[in-house]
């Protein structure tokens, strides 16, 4: 029998036993499998001519996971800093070798050397072996020359061809562990190459983009209209405690703009990602769900009704995690900068009210982001005796320009009935936006997806849209976007609140960041009227 600890909205590892306050998912679930079609292809062929395709991603039935690898989650002694989360798989193999731990020493590069030693007439192909990576590199992440990628693509794996020249797939092998791999010669430089916006599509599709060629993860969703095509992914033992989903763009609907980004795109992307929330509560809940079919917007939102109607959901049920790291990049010095994949895919999972300790003696409250505005909440009506997001939304609407001048003053950039898209007064990040909820329902403000209706739904789709076309317009590349929800257990005023963070070529994150102080060169209210400008020109192309 475990000890519950309360959930006190001081955290901290630190306890009063001097002791360091540790806890340990150990994930064990099941999947509702509600993909309806398979598209079975092939990936390619082995040396000696076996085929290699997709089928392992198209699971027949639900997907059971059992005893996954265990996750440690500690948090800091500092609370304003969050939680640490150790995955057990990747740190297992580095304690057999702590020694291990360290960064390749950089390799000579000489590009004179390299250019004194190729034949004074050759193609551009046969000088690429010769070549510093470095120089490789670069060109893989910043050449517009779709010939020029092409080589570097055939350069850095051994690529399938149909008689007319056009890739069909990869060639595979097998590792010292027997299993299928493709044939690789440089990793980094494939990946930096196959998301370069600027390489054909035939050579994405083959590289990264069918389904199965990134590995083995189930496809256990999919949302299709005419003009669009998005796949769900299960990463059942990921560095996420009790598995996450990644919603993806189909090879079919190729995106790696976000200004490619339709309302299609982004309705079926958030559709996925409701479906799912909604999906894996009702599993809990006993709540019977269909199967092998994606639920139409009407049987969720019945879902979304009964789930909240049900007597036991306020007991464990815990809160939600969203993300989205858009855009890809990668130095010549071998330093990823963002994300791991462009093309456009969300990623997302729920996170458990309490998690066991090592010893399972005692739980503990596990960490979310939106716990901390929880806390701020909490914090704010202790010492005010207010609600924090009346006020904060009276502040947003009352703004006065920060250095009192008589130029632009509003913060607020777009909004429809329910939501809210902003410029912080103190950003977090160059150019950073938030979207909040301003919906409220019978009982209590809307502080997640499960208390967001149609209505609210819709107009996040759009207000998360309008933010990404609105760095588009900027000339953002790589925007990250997080979801900072209230727990489904709580009635405490918060609202539902997103954040975007992009991430500019002269502002990457350094020592004044890392001591949370966030240095900005501009006013909050131009940045937000440089947004509007962006939306003004967008309708006005369009009308």
């Amino acid at each position: 029998m475990t000890t519950p600890l309360s959930r006190a909205t001081f955290r901290t590892s630190v306890t009063p036993g001097g002791t360091f306050a540790v806890a340990v998912h150990r994930p064990s679930f099941r999947v509702a499998n509600l993909r309806e079609h398979e598209a079975i292809r092939p990936l390619g062929h082995t040396a000696d001519g076996d085929p290699c395709d997709n089928r392992r991603n198209y699971p027949a039935d639900d997907i059971p996971v059992e005893a996954g690898k265990p996750i440690y989650e500690i948090a800091n002694a500092f609370p304003f800093r969050g939680a640490t989360f150790i995955d057990s798989g990747w740190a297992d193999a580095r304690a057999k070798d702590p020694a291990a731990i360290c960064l390749p020493p950089t390799p000579a590069c000489s590009l004179r050397k390299a250019l004194t030693s190729l034949p004074t007439c050759t193609t551009f192909s046969s000088l690429l072996p010769g070549l510093p990576m470095p120089l490789l590199y670069s060109l893989a992440a910043t050449s517009t020359d779709p010939e020029e990628l092409v080589a570097l693509a055939e350069f850095c794996c051994r690529l399938e061809h149909a008689p007319d020249g056009r890739p069909t797939g990869l060639r595979y092998r097998r590792d010292d562990r027997e299993r299928l791999r493709a044939d690789i010669t440089d990793f980094e430089l494939f990946e930096t190459v196959a998301n370069n916006p600027c390489l054909p599509d035939p050579w994405k599709e083959v590289m990264v983009l069918r389904p199965g060629v990134q590995g083995d993860s189930p496809i256990v969703g999919e949302w299709k209209s005419d003009g669009s095509h998005v796949l769900e992914y299960l990463r059942a033992n990921s560095y996420i405690a009790g598995g996450h989903y990644a919603s993806n763009m189909a090879p079919d609907a190729v995106r790696y703009r976000t200004a490619d980004l339709s309302e299609e795109d982004m309705q079926g992307l958030r559709h996925l990602y409701y479906q799912r929330v909604y999906a894996a509560l009702a599993q809990r809940l006993g709540i019977e769900l269909p199967r092998r079919r994606t639920l139409q917007p009407e049987e969720l939102e019945n879902l979304r009704l009964r789930i909240l109607g049900h007597p036991e959901l306020p007991a464990e049920h815990g809160t939600t995690l969203w993300g989205w790291n858009f855009g890809y990049d990668f130095s010549a010095s071998g330093y990823r900068l963002h994300a791991s994949h462009q093309m456009i895919h969300q990623q997302y999972a729920l996170v458990p009210e309490t998690v066991g300790s090592p010893d399972g003696e005692t739980t503990l409250p596990a960490f979310a982001c939106g716990d901390l505005v929880a806390d701020t909440v909490a914090r704010y009506r202790e010492h005010h005796g207010r609600d924090f997001f009346g006020d904060y939304l009276a502040a947003l609407r009352n703004n006065v320009r920060t250095d009192g001048g008589s130029g632009p003053h509003k913060l607020v950039v777009w909004e429809d009935e329910n939501v809210l898209l902003f410029v912080p007064k103190a950003q977090t990040s160059q150019w950073e936006l938030q979207l909040m909820v301003m919906a409220d329902t019978d009982q209590c403000p809307v502080g997640n997806i499960l208390e967001a209706d149609v209505q609210v739904r819709a107009s996040l789709d759009r207000g998360i849209l309008t933010a990404q076309h609105i760095y588009a317009g900027l000339g953002a590349r790589m925007v990250t976007s997080i979801e900072l929800p209230k727990r489904f257990s709580l009635m405490n005023g918060q609202r539902l609140l997103y954040s975007f963070l992009p991430k500019l070529p002269w502002s990457m994150g350094a020592f004044s960041e890392a001591q949370l102080r966030f240095i900005c060169g501009h006013y909050p209210e131009d940045f937000a009227e440089a947004c509007r400008c962006k939306i003004n020109l967008k309708d006005n192309s369009e009308s």
